[in-house]
C-alpha cells in the first residue's frame, strides 16, 4: 500500500512540473474556446505569447504558444520571462506606496524636495502627480531627439539612455508640458523619475528595492528588474517584429535600459503570484491599496481626458475621458469593474486585466508586436464572464 501511495505522489509531481513547463487548462467549454483564441493567434513555429487566466487567486488556465528565441527554437511556457514593459509601472507604484507605508516620503511630497536641484517647475509636481499622469513632465524621449538633432547626445541599442541621464534631460528644462494637475497626458518621463525617487529615498537601487521588497516576499523568484551587467534574465523571451514581411528578433531600442518605466521582465507563474497578492492584500493592507485605486481628479474637481493629439503611441484614446490610479487604468469593461495594465516597447507586447468584482484575472505576454494582448484579454473575457 505504501508503494503504491509513493507512486501515485512520484506521478502527481512529475504531472505538476509538466503543468509548470507546458501548461494546463481546467477541461471546460469555456477553456477550450480560450485556447483556439490563443492558438489561432500564433503559430507554433513562431514567436508567440504565454497567458494565463483565474479566478479568485486559483488558476484555470495557463498556456505558452510559439517561441520565445527564433535562434534556438525554445518555446514559451509559464517560466518564459517577457519584457513587462509599462506593466512595470504598477510594481514602480507599489514601490512608492511601500515607502509611504514605511514613512519614507509622502504623496505630497514636492518633487524639488527630493531633487534639490531639480528647476523651478517642479516645485509644483508632486509624487501623487507623477503616480497619476497629472504631473506634465516633458517627454523624454521628444528631449532625446532633440538632443541627437541638435548633435549634442546621440542613444542607440547598443548605447541605451539610462535613468540618471533622463533626469539631466528633465532638469534642463524651464517648463512642463503643462502646470501641474490641470491637465492628464500619460507620462513615461514621471516613472522613470519615481523609479529614481525609489532609489534616492530607500537608499538602494532601484532593481534591489523590488527585489528585496516584493519579488522576494512574494517568491517572485526569476523577476527582475533588468540591468545589463549586473542581473541576467533566465528563460528569456526575445522580442520581434515583422520587418519585410518577416518576424525577425527586434529585442532592444536606445530606451530599452530605463527602469521605472519598463525595465521589468516577469513570467506566468510569478505574475500569478503578484496577482494573488493584490487579491489578499499581502504588501498593503485594503485601506492602503485604496489610493491606488482611487481615479484621478483634476485640480479643478474636472474629470481628465487623454490629450486630443493622435500622433502619439502612448495615446490609446485621443480627446476621450481617462480613469486613472497609481500604476493602474481603472475604466470597466462591459460594466465589470477592473484594473488594467498594458505594455508596449520594442518587441513585446502585454496585458494585465483585473477584473477585481468577479474575481477574475487575464495576463498575457507577447514576444512579437504584431498581437495586441488587450484585445486578446477582452475576448478571453467575453467568454468567461457573465453577460452584463
Amino acid at each position: 500500500m505504501k508503494n503504491i501511495r509513493r507512486w501515485a505522489i512520484a506521478c502527481a509531481l512529475v504531472l505538476s512540473v509538466h503543468a509548470q513547463a507546458v501548461g494546463f487548462a481546467v477541461e471546460n467549454d469555456a477553456n477550450s474556446k480560450v485556447d483556439s483564441l490563443l492558438s489561432s493567434a500564433t503559430h507554433a513555429n513562431q514567436p508567440g505569447l504565454a497567458a494565463l487566466v483565474s479566478r479568485n487567486g486559483r488558476i484555470s488556465f495557463a498556456k505558452g504558444y510559439g517561441l520565445r528565441e527564433l535562434r534556438t527554437g525554445a518555446k514559451n511556457d509559464l517560466d518564459t520571462n517577457f519584457r513587462l514593459a509599462s506593466f512595470t509601472k504598477q510594481f514602480t507604484a507599489m514601490g512608492i506606496m511601500l515607502l509611504v507605508h514605511d514613512g519614507k516620503l509622502h504623496y505630497e511630497s514636492r518633487l524639488t524636495e527630493i531633487f534639490p536641484e531639480f528647476p523651478e517647475y517642479g516645485r509644483t509636481i508632486t509624487v501623487r502627480n507623477l503616480l497619476n499622469h497629472t504631473g506634465g513632465l516633458p517627454d523624454y524621449e521628444d528631449l532625446m531627439e532633440k538632443e541627437e538633432k541638435a548633435g549634442k547626445a546621440h542613444w542607440s541599442a547598443v548605447r541605451q539612455i539610462q535613468d540618471g541621464e533622463v533626469l539631466a534631460l528633465l532638469e534642463k528644462q524651464s517648463s512642463g508640458k503643462f502646470a501641474a494637475g490641470s491637465s492628464w497626458a500619460y507620462s513615461n518621463s514621471g516613472y522613470v523619475v519615481l523609479g529614481l525617487i525609489v532609489a534616492k529615498v530607500s537608499g538602494m537601487p532601484f532593481e534591489d528595492f523590488l527585489a528585496q521588497r516584493i519579488f522576494s516576499p512574494l517568491q517572485m523568484k526569476h523577476t527582475l528588474a533588468y540591468v545589463k551587467g549586473k542581473n541576467t534574465v533566465a528563460d528569456r523571451a526575445y522580442g520581434h517584429s515583422v520587418t519585410d514581411g518577416a518576424l525577425r528578433e527586434t529585442d532592444q531600442s536606445s530606451t530599452s535600459a530605463t527602469l521605472g518605466d519598463g525595465g521589468i521582465y516577469s513570467n506566468l507563474n510569478d505574475l500569478a503570484k503578484w496577482d494573488d497578492a493584490l487579491r489578499k492584500h499581502t504588501l498593503l493592507s485594503a485601506t492602503e491599496m485604496a489610493s491606488a485605486l482611487e481615479s484621478v481628479k483634476l485640480a479643478n474637481g474636472s474629470e481628465p481626458h487623454w490629450p486630443n493629439e493622435s500622433d502619439d503611441s502612448d495615446n490609446l484614446a485621443p480627446g476621450k475621458p481617462v480613469s486613472y490610479g497609481f500604476g493602474w487604468f481603472l475604466d470597466p469593461y462591459e460594466s465589470h469593474a477592473r484594473m488594467w495594465h498594458t505594455g508596449s516597447t520594442m518587441g513585446f507586447r502585454t496585458v494585465i486585466e483585473r477584473f477585481t468584482q468577479d474575481g477574475f484575472t487575464v495576463i498575457i505576454l507577447c514576444n512579437r508586436t504584431d498581437l495586441d494582448p488587450k484585445s486578446l484579454a477582452e475576448s478571453i473575457a467575453k467568454i468567461e464572464l457573465p453577460s452584463p
